[in-house]
C-alpha cells in the first residue's frame, strides 16, 4: 500500500505580490532616508528663521536653503552652533519632539534652529573690524562699508565703538537688525572666571559654522536668493591672523 501524499495548501498569490511590494516600499523609504541625511550631512539642509537678529533680510518663520559645499567669505549669511553662551543673548528656535528631530536628522522637515544661530559674516581671520569712522560706517581693514541695502531701517552700524582684530580660525559676526542682535559685539564684554575679558567669546570658530544660507525658500511670496552684498568686494586683504584676538572697545581714530 503506498502512501498518498498530503497536499499543502498553496499561498494565495494576492499575499506573496503584498509582500513585495510592502519589501519594495520599506527599501525605498530606507533609501531615501540615507540619501537624505547624507544631502543634509554635506551638502545642505533647511533651517527656520527663529529671531529678529536679521531683519529686513530675514524674517521669524523664514525657510533658508543653508548649502555646506563652498567655504564662506566676508558677507556671507552664515549659520553656526551656538558657540557657548550665545543663546542666552538671544531666543533660539523651539526645540521639537522626538519625532520632529528624528525628520529633521534626516533632512524631511527643516532645522527649527535649536542650538544654531544665523548672523552675517563681517570679518574672516587677521582682518581688522572697528566701529565707526567720523560718518558713522562700520570699517573693515580701513574700508567703510555702505549696509544701507541691508541694515534694518533706523538702526546704527553699531551703538557701541570698538576696534578687533580677528584671529586665526574665527570670525566675527553681526545681525543685520543690530540694536535686537546678540552678536560678536555684545560677546567683546564677557567676563572670565577671574573677572578678565574673555574676548575669544567674540569669535566664531570656523569649525562651528554650519555654512551659508542661499536663498529664501518660504513663504512663497518671499522667495529671494541671498548673496554677498557689493560693498565686501571693495575690502582689502586681511593681514596675517594672529592666534589671539586684538580687543579695544575704543573707537578707531577719526
Amino acid at each position: 500500500m503506498t502512501d498518498t501524499p498530503t497536499k499543502t495548501d498553496a499561498k494565495p498569490a494576492h499575499r506573496s505580490g503584498f509582500a513585495a511590494a510592502a519589501r519594495e516600499f520599506v527599501l525605498i523609504v530606507v533609501g531615501a532616508l540615507i540619501v537624505s541625511s547624507i544631502l543634509r550631512a554635506f551638502v545642505g539642509q533647511m533651517f527656520i528663521i527663529p529671531s529678529e537678529s536679521m531683519e529686513n533680510t530675514l524674517l521669524v518663520g523664514d525657510r533658508v536653503v543653508v548649502e555646506k559645499l563652498t567655504d564662506v567669505k566676508r558677507g556671507d549669511v552664515v549659520v553656526f552652533e551656538d558657540p557657548g553662551g550665545w543663546l542666552g543673548a538671544e531666543e533660539s528656535g523651539q526645540k521639537r519632539g522626538s519625532i520632529g528631530r528624528f525628520f529633521e536628522i534626516v533632512g524631511l522637515l527643516p532645522d527649527s534652529s535649536h542650538g544654531h544661530l544665523i548672523k552675517r559674516l563681517i570679518g574672516m581671520p587677521g582682518d581688522k573690524v572697528a566701529c565707526c569712522d567720523a560718518k558713522g560706517r562700520l570699517l573693515v581693514n580701513g574700508q567703510p562699508l555702505d549696509e544701507t541695502n541691508y541694515l534694518y531701517p533706523g538702526d546704527a552700524p553699531s551703538q557701541m565703538d570698538f576696534q578687533v582684530t580677528v584671529p586665526a580660525g574665527r570670525i566675527f559676526v553681526m545681525g543685520d537688525h543690530r540694536s535686537a542682535s546678540g552678536d560678536s559685539r555684545v560677546h567683546l564684554q564677557d567676563l572670565d572666571a577671574n573677572g578678565g575679558n574673555q574676548g575669544d567669546a567674540a569669535f566664531v570658530p570656523l569649525d562651528k559654522v554650519t555654512g551659508r544660507a542661499i536663498m529664501i525658500v518660504w513663504p512663497a511670496g518671499r522667495w529671494d536668493k541671498l548673496g554677498v552684498p557689493d560693498t565686501f568686494k571693495a575690502v582689502p586683504a586681511p593681514g596675517p591672523a594672529p592666534d589671539k584676538p586684538s580687543i579695544s572697545l575704543t573707537p578707531p581714530p577719526k
